[in-house]
């Protein structure tokens, strides 16, 4: 008889053999012989192993044999042995009363399976009871365990009293069986126990749980992967890790991955861990665990890591090296401050990333040089420094583990050459800073009594800037360390979270935002931006909302002055996405809201929502999940309220809106923010795009407003306020888009008429210097308007553009302008050379040569002075939402680079065109006729016409719309300047060429074919009043 099963690893048989067939697969079988004769085990063995068998019309090979058990049967007697290492299974000592490792009498030779392997199973508990412990219950337990296959022993472990009220008493205990048990069973004896001792027992079993994990030890850095398997389905499973004395639950996090479906036919329960990129942290003993009503069985397995050191702190004494005239060399002390470990390093260093020969040290040649605690290492070497000036001078340290990785660190070393700038030593708040080269920043590694972190401050040669302090309260940095622990998902539980927004809220008390506290506000940001992270994947409870409602209506207690415009923007967005993804992400049971100081957080659950938060209404009407709605006050002002490119003035509140388990296709909010404001000013209902970190105000609508309130609709949830800009400022006006859009494409067509119009007339009409050098600049304005004009059409959407595009276009749209305006000075500066030098015309060469120059070179440096000004000093070059310069107050922010130059040129031609009228002035005799007069104003007025256009002047009612945007007239001044600026190019090709005489004839003749004659047609009078010589 052959019994087959694929899925199973062991079936323990009289004789049981391993068979692998070409597809891989492994198949355990168990034969039974049957004979009235006595045989020998290994003859059956050898038949076995030489015989072939076919599996699915596939050749069986057999690859492993041994002898399970034996039966012997004469008439009615039977007796049955398990082989060694194998003892009776659960279906034999259950149904057959076979339970020890002895011989069966019983017929059970045909029980499959027959025997099953020997494992070492402990069954660890803890009784709690409240009367007092005697050996009577000992043996109790004991008889009551004995009822359990291949049991071996119950010993009583220890007991100790607990003072409680009634006291208590806990007995452990250890049970250990030889068979993996049959958990059913074990819950029998747990309730019998129960009742028999009224008490409660808690019970853990050891072996049953089967663990895959790496057998060697793993790469630092690396990815590791455990597994743990059982037989029976489970109630639930989980990990734990233990380290260094501490326990921790294991849940998802950045570093841990758990894996709840990795269950099979054969192992119905399985849990598994993935570890992402592993540090000395998470070296321990990996314990996992699965429940089963008030069993659980654990498993467990140690993980080594190749450590290498998670942090390198390196400092110098002194901090700063001063090189004296004529002195060669000065030499410092380094240090190299690592945790504590049972590691063994090969450590190196090296100045300026030199590890030659002679400053190659390892571990046992600078054990003179290192100092050990409990909890951290301390290395110290001494390079000297050269002073002969380089471009950068550094150590470095380098820690090789045993199995060849490295990690490394590396310190800059500010150096005072003879004869360079440097700021000299200064004592500040009983901190001395040292001598420090200019362009350095000094780092001391102290700070006041009850914290850590570091000070740092910059020399800007020779004047000293301001301390940026990075020292944080020691209670505040052990919350923030247990925040990253949690979201890494190291002790990831409800209880830890608690204990860290309670943390949070006491250490919150004491931080203003300015000065040394500004530290403390930014790690607390950083905090709710961890735990934000983490509750993604780790939901959290409503019992933290208090907390986290205090802690963070703390934070915004100061101003937040102790740091610059960039880094507190920075701070204040993470603090507004932080806040509003954990009230998205926390689950909300019973709590109505919470309100403190400076948020306000209220829960709506009924379909038609009707709140209000710090007066700020909110109407929602949704078919399921809870309106979480929170508004926040003092962070306005601390964020960048920038806003189509301009700074308008603000409320002081912010509302965020999210909803839980939507499922509404379309969602419509309606916000009533109080306004506050009595001057007439134009609002923008906004929302913060976290993405952009910017305000924007797709999706939203101002429904109403007066000098009470705004009324806000959008069509989306999130962080929500009014702005205030002056006039009408970002209100659409169609009208003016519909006149904007047909005024740009008339002139796109109409320059594009021009500039073929001049390549076919080219050559008749710029036989003298004079005309070549008009039509030359006239052409180049015209190309680079058109330019312009598509690149302004091309950006006329941004919400529809990536940042990259945004960029491109506004670098077009900046260049193009200044080029066409540039060309316009040339055009200018020409006219009025040729009024007032006579007789002294230009040539050719040297007017293509400064014309190229002010017309190319001059507007490519200035665009690019512009962009690498912005980058170096962290502002924002462009508006990603208009894709157009930056425009903050008078004299910042980007727009300047072209208002600048613009408004210079744009005067400069003013002044050329007065020059031209005076000079046409000046022709008129005293004496002269009526008609004169009147030809002169002709005259006159012909000027204006046709070099407004050529010479940008229509540019200067954009101006008068800057400093009149208060204005009630301001609707007028922009409607002409749409109409002028965007029809400049039909200007354009009316004044340049329908309006001169020469290109008018030329274009004649090609239309009509007609022959080019002889050029006796009288000569009309040039736009610039001068005749072509």
């Amino acid at each position: 008889m052959v019994y087959l099963d694929e899925d199973q690893d062991w079936i323990p048989v009289r004789y049981q053999g391993q068979r692998l067939v070409p597809g891989g697969h492994i198949y355990s079988a168990e034969i039974m012989v049957e004979s009235n004769v006595t045989l020998d085990a290994q003859t059956v063995l050898s038949a076995i192993n030489s015989t072939n068998l076919s599996l699915s019309k596939q050749t069986v090979q057999i690859i492993n044999t041994e002898l399970v058990a034996e039966c012997l049967i004469v008439g009615t007697d039977t007796n049955c042995n398990c082989s060694t290492n194998y003892h009776w299974s659960n279906e034999v000592c259950y149904n057959y009363s076979c339970c020890r490792d002895a011989t069966c009498k019983q017929n059970v030779s045909y029980i499959t399976p027959l025997c099953s392997p020997k494992v070492k199973v402990f069954i660890i508990g803890s009784v709690q009871t409240a009367a007092a412990w005697n050996p009577a219950k000992t043996t109790m337990l004991e008889n009551q365990f004995q009822k359990l296959n291949a049991f071996q022993y119950a010993n009583v472990t220890g007991s100790r009293n607990i003072s409680t009220s009634p006291p208590l008493v806990y007995v452990d205990f250890e049970v250990a069986v030889s068979v993996r048990v049959l958990t059913y069973k074990l819950q029998d004896i747990v309730k019998n126990l129960t009742s028999l001792l009224t008490a409660t027992i808690f019970v853990d079993t050891l072996g049953m749980v089967i663990v895959e994990a790496p057998g060697t030890q793993v790469c630092y850095q690396s990815t590791p992967k455990l597994a743990c398997k059982l037989e029976e389905a489970t109630d639930s499973a989980g990990w734990n890790i233990t380290t260094r004395n501490q326990r921790f639950e294991l849940n998802d996090g950045s570093v841990v991955q758990l894996n709840k479906t990795c269950s099979t036919n054969t192992f119905q329960s399985c849990i598994g861990v993935t570890l992402n990129k592993v540090t000395g942290t998470w070296e321990g003993t990996y314990e996992c665990g699965f429940t089963i009503g008030s069993i659980r069985h654990i498993g467990r397995a140690d993980l080594s890591v190749a450590l290498l050191p998670d942090t390198i702190t390196l400092s110098s004494m002194p901090l700063t090296v001063d090189c004296p005239e004529n002195q060669k060399s000065v030499s410092i002390t380094v240090s190299a401050i690592i945790p504590a470990s049972n590691a063994t390093y090969n450590i190196s260093w090296g100045y300026r990333g030199n590890l030659t020969a002679q400053n190659l040290y390892s571990l046992k040649k600078m054990s003179s040089s290192v100092t050990a605690s409990s909890s951290y290492v301390n290395y110290t070497f001494n390079p000297a420094i050269s002073c002969e000036q380089t471009i950068e001078t550094y150590v470095n340290i380098s820690f090789k583990n045993v199995i060849g990785q490295i990690k490394s660190a590396q310190l800059n070393i500010p150096v005072i050459y003879a004869g360079k700038p440097f700021c000299k030593e200064e004592l500040l708040d009983e901190y001395t800073w040292p001598k420090t080269p200019a362009g350095d920043t000094v780092i001391i590694r102290t700070c006041p009594a009850g914290k850590v972190g570091y000070k740092s401050r910059s020399c800007n040669g020779p004047d000293w800037q301001a301390v940026f302090s990075s020292c944080v309260s020691e209670q505040l940095n052990k919350v923030s360390n247990a925040a990253e622990a949690f979201l890494k998902g190291l002790g990831a539980t409800p209880e830890v979270a608690k204990n860290i927004f309670e943390g949070l809220k006491n250490s919150s008390t004491l931080s203003s935002g300015s000065g040394e506290s500004i530290a403390d506000v930014s790690a607390s940001i950083g905090v709710l931006n961890m735990m934000a992270n983490a509750s993604n994947t780790n939901k959290l409870g409503e019992d933290i909302f208090p907390d986290f409602v205090s802690a963070a209506s703390n934070m915004l207690n100061g101003t937040w002055s102790g740091v610059n415009d960039t880094i507190r923007y920075k701070m204040s967005s993470d603090y507004l996405d932080s806040v509003e993804g954990l009230v998205k992400n926390i689950n909300v049971n019973q709590s109505n809201g919470i309100n403190s100081t400076n948020l306000d957080l209220t829960f709506c659950r009924s379909n038609d929502c009707n709140v209000s938060v710090f007066d700020i209404g909110v109407n929602m009407n949704k078919t399921n999940g809870i309106l979480k709605t929170v508004a926040v006050k003092n962070l306005m002002s601390k964020l960048n309220n920038s806003f189509n490119g301009t700074q308008p003035e603000r409320t002081d509140l912010i509302l965020s809106a999210t909803l839980d388990n939507k499922s509404d296709s379309t969602i419509r909010i309606r916000l009533d923010f109080p306004s506050g404001k009595t001057n007439p000013t134009q609002p923008h209902c906004v929302f913060w795009n976290t993405s952009r970190n910017t305000w924007s105000d797709n999706g939203c609508n101002i429904s109403f407003s007066d000098e009470n309130h705004t009324i806000c609709e959008c069509n989306h949830l999130t962080a929500f306020s009014v702005l205030m800009s002056k006039g009408d400022g970002g209100k659409k006006d169609h009208i003016l888009e519909l006149i904007s859009n047909i005024g740009l494409g008339v002139s796109i067509c109409s320059l594009v008429i021009f500039l073929i119009i001049e390549s076919l007339v080219w050559s008749a009409v710029v036989k003298t210097n004079l005309s070549h050098f008009r039509h030359t600049a006239i052409v180049n304005i015209a190309t680079f308007l058109l330019l312009a004009y598509c690149s302004f059409l091309a950006s006329s959407n941004p919400k529809t553009l990536t940042d990259s595009w945004c960029l491109v276009l506004t670098i077009c749209k900046h260049l193009f302008f200044l080029a066409m305006f540039c060309w316009m000075l040339c055009l200018s500066i020409m006219l009025v050379h040729q009024l007032i030098f006579v007789f002294s015309p230009l040539r050719k060469r040297v007017f293509m040569f400064l014309s190229s120059i002010l017309g190319y070179v001059c507007p490519i440096v200035m665009v690019g002075s512009s962009y690498v000004y912005c980058k170096y000093t962290n502002q924002n070059y462009y508006n990603s939402e208009t894709c157009w310069l930056v425009y903050k107050k008078l004299l910042v922010g980007s727009m300047h680079a072209f208002l600048l130059p613009v408004g210079t040129i744009v005067l400069a031609n003013l002044f050329s065109m007065v020059v031209v009228i005076v000079t046409l002035m000046k022709t008129s005799v005293p004496d002269s006729s009526k008609a004169d007069d009147k030809e002169t104003a002709k005259g006159i007025l012909k000027v204006v016409i046709v070099l407004t256009p050529v010479f940008g002047l229509t540019w200067i009612v954009g101006f008068i719309q800057l400093i009149m945007s208060d204005s009630p007239h301001i609707n007028v001044i922009n409607y002409i300047f749409t109409i002028l600026n965007t029809f400049q190019g039909f200007f354009i090709l009316i004044t340049g060429c329908f309006a001169e005489q020469k290109v008018r004839e030329e274009l004649f003749k090609l239309i009509t074919g007609k022959s080019k004659g002889n050029d006796s047609t009288k000569k009309f009078t040039s736009t610039t009043y001068t005749k072509d010589h």
